[in-house]
This record gives structure tokens, sequence and C-alpha cells, in this order.
């Protein structure tokens, strides 16, 4: 079973989010908004296949990382997030929440050893000429 097919986003903690986004808008040309930016690309394996990863500064006393204290949360995409869940909790990995359901995905976070936190997202199928994502 395939479990991470890679990386979904970056997300990390600012003392002032819009500046950031400015900054990095300014400086390294990209295309942010309120809410970072995304990058698009297409699968390496199945051109049909267009995928994201998102980039974004949230604000520094968000309490969306939590229980981890970290600065920082990497989001990585997964196929079969239920089955792959069912092999994490056997493993006796720290399962933070339930599963949340949105029209984009399915999102879990869990704790790695040193309780950074960590977003498992399985994303809706994004083919060409489905507009789902």
């Amino acid at each position: 079973m395939k479990k991470v097919t890679g990386i979904g986003g970056i997300f990390f903690k600012s003392q002032n989010p819009k500046a950031m986004n400015e900054w990095y808008c300014k400086n390294l040309g990209l295309p942010t908004s309120d809410y970072g930016t995304t990058f698009e690309w297409r699968d390496a394996e199945d051109s049909s296949k267009k995928g994201s990863t998102s980039w974004c500064a949230f604000p520094e006393d968000t309490q969306y990382f939590k229980p981890s204290h970290k600065s920082f949360m990497i989001n990585y995409r997964v196929e079969n997030l239920f089955t792959l869940l069912e092999e994490l909790k056997k493993e006796g990995v720290t399962i933070v929440d339930e599963v949340a359901e949105y029209d984009y995905g399915k999102f879990v976070h869990i704790l790695d050893p040193e309780g950074n936190i960590i977003e498992l997202w399985e994303p809706v199928d994004e083919t060409e000429g489905e507009s789902e994502a």
C-alpha cells in the first residue's frame, strides 16, 4: 500500500503573516493571498492527475498546530487515509483528532515521536476536466 504520495503543504507561524506574504511576493515572486499560495502541478506517473502544494504563514498565536508547540506543520498527501489510520493505530502512533471531510479531501492530524504535528490529507481525485479541488 502506498502511504505518503507527496507534500500537500508547508505551514508555519509568523509574527505578521500579512507582511510575510508581502515579502515573499515582492522578493521571491510568490503569488500570495491571505491564505499564502498554492503551487499546482501534474502527477509524474499520470499527467492527467493534477495536484497542489500549499504554503501558508499562520498567526503566531494559532491553535491549529496544537498539541504541538512547534512553529511549523507539514501536510502530507496520502492515499487511503482510513486504511493508513488503522495501520498507524496498530503501531501506536498518536492520532490527535477525528477525520474531517471537506469537498477537497479528508484530513487528520498525528504526532511524530518528537511531538511534531503532522497533517495527513487524502485529496479528492484531481484528474483533468474535474474541478473538485
